[in-house]
This record gives C-alpha cells, structure tokens and sequence, in this order.
C-alpha cells in the first residue's frame, strides 16, 4: 500500500516561486472580492429605497468601485495567479525572464489599479464599468485603467514565452492541454484588449486632459465593445480550463478528449471577437448589414459551448457508470456530491445554461429591443460572470490555494465551501431572478432609486428591487464565507501536501491533430473575421463622423 508520505512525493508541485507569483494575483483578487462586494450590497440597499447611503458617498461612485473592482480586477488578477500556475504545472517551471515578466506584469497592473480606484474613490471618476463617454473621469482613471491593460499583455507575455520554449524543446508534439488553452486565452485578450486600449489612450486620455475638446462617442463605444464582449470569454475560458482538464480528475475520471477540447477553444478565439456590435444593436450610426453579420457571428459562439456541455455530462456519466450507475439518471448519484471542489463549479456549470439562453436573447435583434438598457441586462451579467464564472474561480482556490500555500482543505472547511456554493446559488437566484423579471417589465438598468415622479409603472418595479437586495444581502453573507475559508487556506489550515490536479485524456479518444496547433492558421482566420466584421463600419464612422461631445461631469 502506498502510504501518504509516498503520494505527497509523487505530488508534481507548482515551483515556490511562480507559486508566489501566482499568489499575488490571487491576493489582489479576492481584495477586490472584498471591496467590490460590500459596494454591491450597498446598491442593492439603495435601490431598494430602504437605505440611503452616508457621508456624501454617490450612488455611482459605489456601481463604479463595484464593477471595476468585481469585472475587471477581480477576474482579471485571479485568471493570471491560476494561468501562472497552470503553465507551471504543465509545461515546466518558469525562467527567472519569465517569471521577472509576470512581475513587472503584476507592479505595472496594480499601480494602474491603485491610481483608477483612488480616483473613483474621490468621486473623480464615477462613470461605471464601461467609462462611457461623454461621461469623463480624471485623467488618472484612464492613465490607471490603461496600465492595468499593458501590465497584463506583459505578465501574460512570460506565460506565452514557456508555451514557445516548450514546443521548440517538444517538436512534433501537441502541447499540455492546459498551457494551450491558457494561450488561446491570452491570444484573444491581447488581440482584444488592443481595440480598448486604443479607445483610451489615443480618444479618452487626450479628451481628459483638455488637449481635445470633443470625443467621438460612437467610435470610442465601437471600441469599447470590440473589447467588452471578447471580455467575457477572456473571464469564461479559465472556466472552461477548469472544467475541461480539472474536474475529471477530481471525480475520478478522465478528458473524455484532448482535440474536442482544443477545437472548443479555437472556435471561442474566432467566435468571440468580431461581435461586439451586438452590444450596439440601439446604435444609430451602424447599419444594419453590419449589426446583422456580427449578431450571426455571435450565435456561432453557441457551437464550442454546446461542445464543452456535451463534452463534460459524457465524462460525468463515464464516470458515473464506471461506478456502478445503472439507468438512465444513475450515474448522477455517483458523483463525488460532497466534494467542494466539484459541487461549486458544477452549481457554475448549471447556472451556465439559462445564462447562455439570456445571452442568446439579447444578440437577437428583435429582442434585444425589448431588454436592452434594462437591468434584464444586469440580471444576465450576473449569471454568467457572478455565477458560473465565479463559483468555478472558487472551487478552483479550494485546490489551488492549498497547494501553493503547502496546505490542505479540511472536511470543515470544505463542509464551510459547500454551504457558501448554496448560499451564493440561493442569493443569486433571488436577485438575478428579480432583475430578469423587472427588466421585462422596462426597470431600468445604471439608476438609483427613484418612483419616477410618482409614475404607476415605477411602482411596479419596487417589490422587484426589495428583493434584489434580499438577494444582494445572501450573496454578501456569501462572500464573508469564502474569504473566511480563503484567509483559512492561506495562513491557518493544516501544513500538508495538496494536489494540483491534471487529469489524463481518456484511451478512447482520438488522437490530437497536430493543426490545432497551427497557430498561423488560427491566427489568420481570426485576423481575417475581424477586418471583415469591423473594416468598413470602422471608415463609415470615421469618415461621416458626426459632431464630437465635450465632457460632461453629472456628479
């Protein structure tokens, strides 16, 4: 019998010091979680008229301190600490180049941090998540904002470098599933990001500082959103990494297959870029030829996700049956339930499928008329991102945590885990359930609260609000637990040995072909789809721009 102390040196471990690397992002992470939640509370409590918020502090200074902190901070530091260790694991131990990379990275994207949230804390930039103008911040907030874009293209830089090293030292061979997968993500981030950087550094910072007078308000949302809906996918895919690669071999199963997995990802870096004109569809200034191509792009993007649903429910029931489940439904009960590392990522992936209807809701023209601008939007958001996103980021810390902190999750905390996964899924359905319904009764979205003169149709959406922050208050309790079990993980669980699970890919499957490595294939495909999806709307606006807006200041 193999003892524990034999297993724990037949562990592959995470090398110290990208592990301390990779912990820094993680810490800045759930900072943000703690920060940007309490503020989410607070809107809640707001808009529900039950509270009114003290010492002057603005109802949008906390909806801005909360969606840049939980939309961009928070996954953002939290997918570079787990990208960081993945490639480690996987591919090998980073050089001191790469690993100084992921610091430089790291400094340059929490000075940015830093400089954007203290001005949003002074009240000097409330203009929320997505900084539209004609709203204009500080300058600062931009500056900030733009350093946390160029800091990671650097951090992820030094990932990017151990994926080109391994495969010159491997040639011939398909690369570790989880290091490929953490680059097509950071290909399409970096392709993205290109687009938002763009928008603020040669648009919004001049404009701040008064080198500019005006703005072009629909060039700089065309780039915003050729940024904000592959940033969905940028928070997805790190999800999907987990799901693909980590969950069977927590079950105990294997990857049903490696090059269904691969295909999966690919579609997502092609799929997922030219399409942001669906969040313009109420745009004037796009013609409808151009809005309609990128809706059907967007629908394309349903192919991968139906793949990586039919992928991961077939090594569920692998699983399951191997076990000894019989029937049709049999294999369910089989699966490791009480397991926090698998039950809060799965309550994730099952949350993922009415957020994934809502989705396809809203890039369809006809009904998009009918939610856009309304807080259905919101609802949707925060299923996707605050519920299958973030459950699987949780699940992934209760492993991930203990294994760089030389820790291990004890079956209290892990009991602890499961109870927040229910706590959050509870509260989550409270809350986003009522903005799903309110939206469609035309509540709107960004507002604080207000009966609107006392309009009759306002009203109505007052019950709705009541429980949004009923659900907002649940969800709270819920993040008070994670990071308890987080500063649990990190300083006082016992010292152990914890595994960083990688599972193998099933002897049934295919074998990998090595063109989905081809990156100059994939690359120009994806290059192709964008110039085609954004050329010529992109020279209609600047060609037959209308006037530019000044700067305007509402708080």
């Amino acid at each position: 019998m193999t003892t524990i102390t034999e297993k724990a040196k037949d562990l592959v471990k995470v090398d110290k010091r990208d592990g301390k690397l990779a912990l820094a992002h993680i810490y800045v992470a759930f900072i943000a979680l703690a920060i940007g939640g309490l503020c989410g509370l607070l809107q809640t409590l707001v808009r529900s008229g039950t509270f009114t918020l003290p010492w002057g502090i603005g109802y949008y200074q906390i909806l801005t301190v909360h969606g840049v902190l939980l939309g961009l901070i928070l996954t953002t530091y939290f997918i570079f600490g787990f990208q960081i260790a993945a490639v480690s694991r996987t591919a090998g131990t980073l050089t001191n180049i790469q690993r100084l990379f992921g610091w430089i990275g790291f400094w340059t994207m929490t000075i940015g941090t830093t400089a954007a949230s203290v001005m949003v804390l002074l009240n000097e930039a409330s203009v929320l998540y997505t900084f539209y103008a004609p709203l204009q911040a500080h300058w600062i907030f931009y500056v900030g904002m733009a350093l946390v874009v160029v800091g990671s293209w650097i951090g992820g830089a030094g990932q990017i470098m151990k994926y080109i090293e391994w495969r010159k030292a491997n040639p011939g061979q398909p690369s570790p599933l989880l290091t490929f997968m953490v680059v097509v993500n950071l290909a399409m981030w970096i392709i993205c990001s290109l687009g938002v950087a763009v928008e603020v550094v040669f648009q919004l910072i001049p404009w701040s500082l008064g080198w500019v007078d005006e703005v072009d308000v629909l060039l700089s949302r065309t780039l915003f959103w050729y940024f904000g809906h592959p940033l969905v996918y940028f928070w997805l895919l790190p999800a999907y990494m987990v799901w693909y690669v980590i969950i069977p071999k927590i079950i105990g199963g294997k990857i049903f297959s490696d090059a269904l997995a691969r295909l999966s990802f690919m579609l997502f870096l092609l799929f997922s870029i030219p399409v942001g004109f669906h969040h313009q569809l109420t745009e004037p200034g796009i013609s409808s030829f151009w809005k309609f191509l990128q809706v059907v792009l967007t629908l394309m993007v349903v192919i991968p996700s139906l793949l990586t649903a039919f992928s991961m429910f077939a090594t569920f029931e692998l699983r399951g049956r191997a076990l000894g489940g019989k029937g049709i439904f049999g294999w369910l009960k089989k699966l490791p339930w009480g397991d926090a590392r698998f039950l809060v990522p799965f309550i994730g992936m099952a949350a993922f499928i009415p957020a994934g209807a809502g989705g396809i809701i809203n890039a369809s023209h006809q009904m998009n008329q009918v939610v856009h601008n309304t807080i259905w939007v919101t609802g949707h958001f925060h299923l996707t991102v605050a519920t299958t996103v973030v459950l699987t980021f949780f699940g992934a810390a209760y492993w991930l945590l203990p294994h760089l902190t030389g820790r291990v999750l004890t079956k209290q905390m892990n009991r602890l885990a499961i109870i927040q996964g229910i706590v959050w899924a509870f509260g989550m359905s409270i809350m986003s359930g009522a903005m799903h319904i309110v939206g469609l009764f035309g509540a709107p979205r960004r507002s604080d609260f207000s009966t609107y003169g006392g309009s009759e149709q306002a009203a109505e959406w007052i019950p709705y609000q009541i429980a949004q922050a009923v659900g907002g208050t649940i969800l709270f309790i819920g993040i008070i637990l994670v990071l308890y079990i987080v500063i649990n993980l990190i300083w006082f669980a016992p010292k152990g040995e914890t595994e960083f699970p990688i599972s193998e890919v099933s002897e049934h499957a295919e074998k990998t072909p090595m063109v989905l490595e081809n990156w100059k294939i994939w690359l120009t495909i994806c290059i192709a789809l964008i110039l085609f999806a954004y050329t010529v709307p992109l020279i209609d606006m600047i060609q037959n721009a209308p006037p530019g807006s000044k700067g305007y200041k509402f708080w």
